[in-house]
């Protein structure tokens, strides 16, 4: 048996109290967190009151199946489904990632390779830019450095859900692609046909909102430096490109794809609010290590996780030993079956760490 805890649905009944008080709604910030919360809790009351109803009509079938079969018949249909909600239930009282619902910017790093390595990393940015656009995400560019044959030495891009549901934002399921991704085919600069091996590193940061990170202006370098590459009139013209460093960290986030210094300048806080935001979590998760062995591994890029062989057209996912033919499909966007095999995994052990 299992049920909700009472202090969820408490806590469930007095939001739903302040929400219902329009002067919680004077301050927006508030009552955006007061409304999350809520959001999140709402699926635990209601598969609650499901059971609690449920309970009531299994004891009434079994009171009247003693002198009645046709009630009888009906108890074990009414036992599944109630096996159902406690399954449904066991599932959302499980720990919840806090970062489920926010928006992600995704770091890609040529790494093992040279050139060959450049080029893959363009690959695996055009795979998350197919897989955005076919689950409806708006993705934005901020930064990028091209490599001489049109891959990219390191490119930084925003994901945005457009307003998901309560833990289903883009790090719910990005955030398995942080990584070591390596690559085996015959790269376009071998002549004599062998496969060669490379690899390029992705890093997923959940984005941070201002008033997540702190950041003093004081504790900012700012540098203006002038543009390099593609990019308009403007480049090589003008000082348009920025730095900016983190002194106490040393954290240094640089933009330079727009025209304007400003957009440059707010792209680069973009990034750096979430490394800043990324690096407090992981030190928060190295205090917590234990809770951590649990849970499958998002964000080390020392950690090789996937390959991608192309003579024989195969995925393998190497942390939960999933394999597919498929990866023309898988490169085009067709993600789906791969982080549905690490979102299973993931709830499997915290499933198997509740029950301990």
């Amino acid at each position: 048996m299992i049920d909700a805890p009472v202090e969820l649905l408490d806590e469930h009944a007095r939001l739903e109290r302040e929400l219902a008080d329009p002067a919680v709604h004077a301050d927006q910030a508030r009552a955006r967190q007061l409304g999350k919360r809520y959001a999140e809790l709402t699926p635990v009351v209601e598969v609650h009151r499901a059971l609690q109803s449920l309970d009531g009509d299994l004891a009434t079938a079994r009171e009247l199946g003693a002198e009645d079969d046709s009630f009888k018949a009906e108890v074990p249909g009414l036992e599944a489904r109630r096996s159902e909600l406690e399954d449904k239930l066991r599932l959302l009282l499980l720990p919840r990632d806090p970062n489920d619902d926010k928006d992600v910017i995704v770091e890609i790093k040529a790494g093992e390779g040279g050139e060959e390595s450049a080029l893959f990393a363009g690959d695996l940015l055009r795979m998350y830019l197919r897989y955005a656009e076919r689950v409806g995400w708006k993705t934005e560019l901020l930064e990028a450095t091209e490599s001489d044959l049109g891959g990219f030495k390191d490119v930084q891009l925003a994901v945005k859900s457009r307003g998901a549901a309560p833990g289903e934002g883009v790090w719910s399921r990005l955030k398995y692609e942080g990584g070591v991704h390596r690559v085996q085919r015959v790269p376009v600069t071998e002549s004599q046909g062998r496969i060669h091996t490379s690899a390029a590193g992705v890093l997923v940061l959940p984005e941070a909102e201002e008033v997540e990170v702190q950041i003093d202006a004081n504790d900012l370098r700012i540098d203006v430096y002038r543009s390099g590459g593609p990019g308009g009139q403007s480049v090589n013209t003008t000082d348009s490109a920025v730095r900016i460093t983190h002194v106490p960290t040393g954290i240094v986030a640089s933009c330079q794809n727009e025209k304007s210094q400003l957009q440059n300048k707010e792209s680069a806080m973009r990034i750096l609010r979430a490394r800043l935001l990324s690096a407090a979590q992981e030190e928060a998760d190295r205090e917590a290590s234990d809770a951590r062995r649990s849970q499958v591994r998002t964000v080390d890029r020392s950690e090789r996780i996937r390959t991608y062989n192309y003579p024989e057209n195969r995925i393998s996912d190497h942390r939960v030993n999933f394999k597919a033919h498929n990866l023309d499909a898988v490169l085009d966007g067709e993600l789906d079956a791969v982080i549905a095999a690490l979102v299973h995994a993931d709830t499997e052990a915290k499933l198997g760490a509740a029950a301990q």
